[in-house]
This record gives C-alpha cells, sequence and structure tokens, in this order.
C-alpha cells in the first residue's frame, strides 16, 4: 500500500499515476505553467468515481507522486482537507464527459490572455490545428472556482471540445490520459502565443487549410505522436529535475 497526502492508504497499482501526474505538473512547470502553488492537473482510471490530484500546497514545479489527493467525482461527498479549491471545476467535468480522464487548469500566461480576447483560435501553427473550433470560453466569472455549479457552467462551456479559456483567469485542457492532457496543454499555450505574435505583426497572415488540419490531427497529434511528446518531455523533467529520476515508472 502507498499512502497519499490527506488520504486513506490507497493500493500501489495506482502508484504509475500518481508519478505521471507529477511528471505532468513538472513539465507544466517547464513550459511556463507556473503561478504560485496554484493551477491543477488531475486524473482518473477510466470509470473510476474518484480520481486524483496535485494537493492545495504545492506548485507544478515541486510536485511528487507523494503530493497527490484523492477525491470523490461526487461533489456532496467529503473532500480531503489538501484538496485545491477548484476541485468543484475537475468533478463537474468528470460527471459531464466520461471520455475525460484527465483534466489541467493552469493560468498559462499566453492562453490567459488569448482568452482575455474576443479572438476565434486559428490554426496558425500545428498547435493550433488540434485546438481549432475545439475551444469553448467562459465568461460568467474569473474568480476562483468554489463550487459546483460554476464547475458545471464551465463544463457545459466545454462541451466535447478539447479545452475551455476561462476569461480572465486561464485555461482548462482536458484528455483521455495525463499523457495527452500534459502535452495538449503545453500544446495550447504554444498555440495562443504565435497567434498572439501573428496579430501583433500588423501583418495579415494565414491558416491552414481545412484538409491540412485534418491531416495534422491524425498525423501530428495520433496517440503515438503524443506519446513520443510525452516521453520527450519526460526526459526534459528528468534532466531538468535529476530527483524525479528515482519516482517509480511512470
Amino acid at each position: 500500500m502507498t499512502v497519499i497526502s490527506g488520504t486513506n492508504p490507497v493500493p500501489t497499482v495506482h502508484q504509475r499515476l500518481f508519478t505521471q501526474i507529477a511528471l505532468g505538473a513538472r513539465m507544466l512547470s517547464l513550459d511556463g505553467h507556473d503561478d504560485f502553488n496554484q493551477g491543477q492537473i488531475s486524473a482518473r482510471a477510466p470509470g473510476s468515481d474518484t480520481f486524483f490530484i496535485k494537493n492545495a500546497l504545492c506548485g507544478f514545479d515541486e510536485a511528487t507522486p507523494e503530493q497527490i489527493v484523492q477525491a470523490h467525482v461526487d461533489h456532496t461527498l467529503p473532500a480531503p482537507s489538501l484538496a485545491p479549491p477548484e476541485l468543484p471545476l475537475h468533478q463537474a467535468i468528470y460527471r459531464a464527459r466520461p471520455d475525460v480522464n484527465a483534466i489541467v487548469h493552469s493560468h498559462a500566461p499566453h492562453t490567459l490572455v488569448f482568452g482575455a480576447t474576443d479572438l476565434e483560435l486559428r490554426p496558425v501553427s500545428h498547435e493550433g490545428a488540434w485546438f481549432a473550433g475545439r475551444t469553448g470560453l467562459f465568461t460568467t466569472t474569473s474568480n476562483t472556482v468554489l463550487d459546483i455549479a460554476t464547475g458545471d457552467a464551465i463544463a457545459e462551456a466545454l462541451a466535447d471540445g478539447n479545452g475551455v479559456f476561462l476569461r480572465n483567469h486561464g485555461g482548462v485542457v482536458v484528455g483521455k490520459s495525463v499523457r495527452h492532457a500534459a502535452v495538449f496543454a503545453t500544446v495550447l499555450e504554444r498555440a495562443c502565443r504565435l497567434q498572439l505574435l501573428a496579430e501583433s505583426s500588423g501583418a495579415r497572415y494565414t491558416s491552414s487549410s481545412l484538409q491540412d488540419v485534418r491531416l495534422k490531427r491524425d498525423f501530428i497529434y495520433a496517440d503515438l505522436s503524443v506519446r513520443s511528446y510525452w516521453d520527450h518531455s519526460v526526459r526534459r523533467v528528468r534532466r531538468a529535475c535529476p530527483e524525479t529520476s528515482s519516482w517509480p515508472r511512470a
């Protein structure tokens, strides 16, 4: 058995998931998602009514497998003492989207700025091709998501998409695994940065054709490709954070 912060012991079968969450958090840190200890990354086993999430006190840059807490999708059940305040955001999305097994919410700067505009995300880059036409926008409040009603409204804005901008707050990216959610959170931040650069140039700029968008999604963001991006990112984390090499296998 492994004891996870703020919870009862849980089976070691979940240890791989804890390590993936912690590695995903370190990836997000290296890619500029840090905002003190704010932001979350969570994951669940497919079909599970519980999930695991980085605790409220540690930042992306210092997350470890031991700093993960277990929570219920059902918001009426007690939450662990170290659960992050925005737990309702994750509970609402997991309840609304059975296909989603991992969620990233962060205040990545270009994603946040993009969401503060009325720009439509365009396939300016490979990254934009993945998200074009697949992002929602939540505008009701820019405050911390502290209640399930706000979480439900965000899940509604997300709909069946891959991400949702929280106006003046940041972004949420979902995926079918930790690998997908962490990689695509990085992808969204880069897509926003590149389009904002194009916008700021003052010049006319073009976007990929619909056919190219389909081809990019099928090849550049195929599951095998995402796995290779994850593996590359893990190697980068290992170089930047040597202590992660001693973590259990991910």
